[in-house]
């Protein structure tokens, strides 16, 4: 993949947030007039995340010879030595800077690669408000809304608060009018997507809640067909975001919950801020406001000082929140977090732990692929073979079908992680 003179090739690691600002950048590179780079957005949520970031730079620097390469993202941003010692990276600019337009048009410099300050990373803990192009959609059929970045918790096993600094909220009023446009454009689902999502508002006045959002969203823009929340911390669902999974059918059924544990010990160690039964009596209460709601969740295996009985209550999660969709974690201690200082697990046995969950995870998503034939579900197709259902489940369809839009089809079967319509 050879760097084309009139764009920079860029490369994005991670998470969907991260997905999303690349998208930024791209618009903030092209308005700069920005030529002939290699731009890298890296992650930092794992060890062997910026292990992958390292090894993403070389191969890209290997595939465009002689072309500057510039390092951004959460790693780049919590730790900006490690990428600038790198003899393949030219710059490294930090998460709030790689959204800002001054940026860019400092880097068209024609001696960029000769330049010896590397590294541009100021202290995103200083940062307040949320860059305005985090707010603008991408996507072809679905479109995805930062409302919120940052974190301000603090939980024992995360660089990442270091990465994108504490809690800014988007104000509504500049959710709706862009959720607006992005319908006057056609998309007919939008994503609600943040670092920490149900902390939104905090940090504005009156301090409104993620449910209050939500319901102000689908009131004011009546023509938006699907409302979609991306992971939230079910442990902060305010009281409007249950009434609006009660009573609101085009906010969508599947919720993916930042759970990291089932064991109240770890849960503690993680300085997590929910009990066992505390997720349990989630999943029970949204289901029973909601009957075909559905959970995704995020479980860390291995964490340190875990059990084998301790690990158990993590993997009968699934089964005692009726999870659907599982994202796994093997345990890698990151440098600067309490966590890593704590007695640790030995590699093989974190990596046994990581396999028993995802195979119950699995097992998981077969049961509720298998209860779905003969239903008739809401699609919304993103391409001619393949949508999604309302609880996020992938569909292949037998027929071309229009893109973009939400149609009626009964399921026929399963496949290997899909339905069948």
């Amino acid at each position: 993949m050879n760097a084309p003179t009139n764009a920079p090739v860029f490369a994005t690691l991670g998470c969907r947030l991260n997905a999303y600002e690349t998208e930024a950048m791209k618009e903030l590179a092209a308005a700069a007039g920005l030529q002939g780079a290699v731009v890298v957005n890296t992650c930092a949520v794992t060890a062997e995340a910026v292990r992958k970031a390292k090894q993403e730079i070389r191969k890209l620097s290997r595939e465009n010879p002689g072309v500057p390469v510039i390092v951004t993202g959460c790693a780049a941003q919590t730790e900006p030595e490690t990428f600038a010692a790198m003899p393949e990276v030219t710059r490294v600019i930090g998460n709030t800077e790689k959204m800002q337009a001054e940026t860019w048009a400092g880097l068209r410099a024609p001696d960029l690669i000769g330049q010896t300050e590397k590294i541009q990373v100021d202290d995103i803990m200083s940062v307040r408000e949320t860059a305005g192009h985090l707010i603008d959609g991408f996507g072809r059929h679905r479109a995805y809304v930062q409302v919120q970045n940052g974190c301000d918790h603090r939980c024992t096993f995360c660089i990442i608060p270091y990465g994108r600094g504490n809690s800014r909220s988007v104000p509504a009023g500049v959710v709706i009018e862009q959720i607006k446009r992005l319908v006057d454009k056609g998309f007919a689902e939008v994503v609600l997507t943040g670092v920490d999502l149900t902390s939104w508002g905090a940090d504005l006045p009156a301090t409104p809640r993620l449910g209050d959002l939500v319901m102000r969203i689908l009131r004011l823009v009546p023509d938006l067909q699907r409302l979609r929340i991306s992971s939230i911390d079910s442990i902060e669902a305010d009281e409007n975001l249950m009434q609006a999974i009660a009573t609101e059918p085009r906010l969508m059924p599947h919720l993916h919950l930042s759970l990291q544990a089932g064991d109240d010990m770890i849960l503690k160690r993680m300085k997590r801020r929910h009990l066992r039964d505390d997720a349990i009596a989630f999943c029970e209460e949204a289901r029973k406001l909601r009957p075909d709601m559905i959970f995704g969740a995020d479980i860390i295996a291995g964490f340190p000082t875990e059990t084998d009985a301790m690990f158990e209550n993590s993997l009968r999660l699934v089964e005692d929140c009726d999870l659907t969709f599982l994202h796994v974690f093997p345990y890698s201690a990151r440098k600067g977090t309490p966590a890593a200082r704590m007695p640790q697990l030995r590699g093989p046995v974190i990596k046994e732990r990581a396999a028993r969950l995802r195979a119950a995870g699995d097992a998981a998503l077969a049961r509720h692929l298998t209860a779905q034939a003969g239903i008739t579900h809401r699609i919304l197709t993103e391409s001619p073979r393949m949508g999604r259902t309302e609880q996020f489940t992938e569909v292949r369809f037998a027929a071309d079908q229009a893109e973009g839009q939400v149609i009626t089809a009964p399921i026929i079967g399963a496949g290997d992680g899909h339905l069948l319509a």
